[in-house]
């Protein structure tokens, strides 16, 4: 199906009242410069639980609301006066060629994946002797983050964690004064958990001296050594959004929750008499004459046939998206 099978314009609905910038507190100016001029954002994970998506793109790279999460991501750093970043890659490395066109983008290819703790001490020379901010790949946040380093800042510490009370991975365990994480799992027998980690720290260059060079390795046996000398930092974030792309339901219900005003984006194509409610139609998308698209994501370029009937579907293919589904990827 092309654009000139039927009759089509591009399209927007009638919806309720859905959030802007400004109820997910996206300041359009940036905040004051800080001390940490730069990120790290984990790009290198295989995607397994997001498949068939994960298929045609790495998990950052997926749309979240007609653009690639990792874009997102990156916007919230540069609010915070961040303009250096470094990306591990390793699951199709090319769909990262032309990303961060005009940005001061480092990619670090991992042909044998290194884990959280491997990846760091990769980029060590890149790091040099400043101070980084480490920004999981499949989390969309919209914490305060200026409070995360203002807190590793203020404390010296190696590294300072951004936690959220509660949550569906309440794992680190932090003092009464909510500034130091003193336990992960338990596995000090120190306390058990009480928070989540949001996926979301800083951390000064000596802290990759606790990690061996040249192995796959995780950063948790590091954060435990420090949780035991009493010195990994902590901040509580539960103001804004903070999401884990990780897996397909995720994923829709992010777009159902942030719920941003263009969910209809201006140059996709609809068709006369098709219906699009509660879902998300991206740049260069084409709903065919007669559709009805129900809690979907169409992705940039997707396309869905004429009285074609979806519900809660994610379409990512270019080819025409026909017939009747439900919690189908197509």
């Amino acid at each position: 199906m092309t654009a000139t099978s039927c009759r089509f314009s591009p399209g927007r609905r009638k919806s309720r009242k859905r959030k802007t910038n400004a109820d997910l507190n996206c300041p359009a100016l940036p905040f004051k410069a800080s001390g940490v001029n730069q990120a790290f954002i984990l790009g290198a994970g295989l995607g397994n639980r997001l498949r068939p998506l994960t298929g045609r793109l790495p998990k950052p790279l997926v749309p979240l609301f007609h653009q690639p999460l990792t874009s997102w991501t990156m916007a919230a750093c540069e609010r915070l006066g961040i303009t250096r970043f470094a990306i591990n890659t390793h699951h199709l490395p090319e769909a990262w060629d032309s990303f961060g066109k005009g940005k001061d983008v480092t990619l670090f290819h991992e042909p044998v994946l290194l884990e959280t703790g491997g990846g760091l001490k990769n980029i060590g020379s890149w790091i040099g002797k400043e101070p980084v901010l480490v920004h999981n790949g499949d989390i969309f946040s919209t914490m305060p983050l200026e409070k995360l380093v203002a807190a590793h800042e203020a404390s010296g510490l190696p590294v300072t964690l951004a936690l959220r009370t509660g949550g569906t991975a309440p794992h680190i365990a932090i003092d009464p004064e909510g500034s130091r994480a003193i336990d992960i799992r338990n596995s000090l027998g120190v306390a058990d958990g009480t928070h989540t980690f949001s996926g979301v720290y800083c951390v000064n260059p000596e802290f990759l001296d606790l990690i061996p060079a040249g192995e796959k390795i995780s950063v948790i046996p590091a954060f435990l050594e420090l949780a035991k000398a009493g010195k990994l930092g902590a901040v509580v974030l539960d103001e804004g959004v903070w999401l884990d792309l990780g897996d397909r339901g995720s994923y829709l219900r992010a777009h159902e929750e942030l719920g941003l005003a263009d969910a209809v984006h201006e140059d996709a194509m609809i068709g006369e008499g098709a219906s699009v409610e509660r879902s998300v139609v991206g740049p260069g998308a084409v709903i065919g004459a007669g559709a009805v698209v129900r809690d979907s994501v169409i992705w940039p370029g997707g396309q869905v046939a004429p009285d074609a009937r979806l519900e809660g579907c994610i379409v990512f293919s270019e080819n025409p998206a026909s017939g009747d589904h439900r919690d189908g990827d197509l």
